[in-house]
C-alpha cells in the first residue's frame, strides 16, 4: 500500500478532551487508567474496567513502547463505542517496556471497537506509525505546549 492511500487525518479524530498534557500518574497502569478516563468521559468507552483489562491483555502480547520516549498501547474491546485515540504527555519518565529499554513521556492509547479491528484501526495505526517514523515529529511531540498545537501536529 502506498503512503498516498493513507489519507486519514488524525486531527479529526482527536479532540482536545482526549488529550492530557500533564499526566499525573507515574506508572504504566496509572497512565492507562488516566487516558481511559478521558475516553470514558468522551463516551468512547462504556466500561472502563473492561477496556483497561483488554489493554493490559494486549500488553502481554508484545512491547508497545516503541522507543524515543513513546508508547502506543491499544485495546480492541467490546467496551469501545467509537474507535479513537487518547494522547497523554508526562513531564516525568514513566517506566514502560520499550524497544530501547527507556522510559516514556508520550503515550498514544488506541481504543478500538471490535468491528473496526481490521479497517479503521489499521488505517489509524498506519497513520500514527508514519508520523512516528519521522524523528522531527517525535521531537515536536515531546515539546508540545498546548492541545491545539498537538492537534495541529497530527495534521
Amino acid at each position: 500500500m502506498s503512503s498516498n492511500k493513507i489519507d486519514m487525518d488524525i486531527s479529526t479524530i482527536v479532540t482536545p478532551d482526549l488529550i492530557s498534557l500533564d499526566l499525573k500518574s507515574r506508572t504504566k497502569l496509572g497512565v492507562i487508567e488516566e487516558l481511559t478516563d478521558l475516553l470514558y468521559k468522551h463516551q468512547d468507552v462504556s466500561d472502563k474496567q473492561a477496556f483497561i483489562r483488554d489493554v493490559l491483555f494486549r500488553e502481554t502480547e508484545g512491547l508497545t513502547g516503541i522507543g524515543q520516549g513513546v508508547a502506543i498501547p491499544h485495546g480492541k474491546s467490546p467496551a469501545v463505542s467509537h474507535t479513537t485515540i487518547a494522547i497523554g504527555l508526562s513531564k516525568f519518565p514513566i517506566e514502560w517496556e520499550s524497544l530501547d529499554s527507556e522510559p516514556v513521556t508520550a503515550v498514544i492509547l488506541f481504543a478500538v471497537r471490535d468491528r473496526d479491528s481490521n479497517t479503521l484501526h489499521l488505517k489509524l495505526l498506519q497513520k500514527v506509525a508514519m508520523l512516528l517514523a519521522d524523528d522531527g515529529f517525535i521531537d515536536r511531540l515531546h515539546k508540545v505546549s498546548s492541545k491545539e498545537e498537538l492537534i495541529e501536529l497530527l495534521k
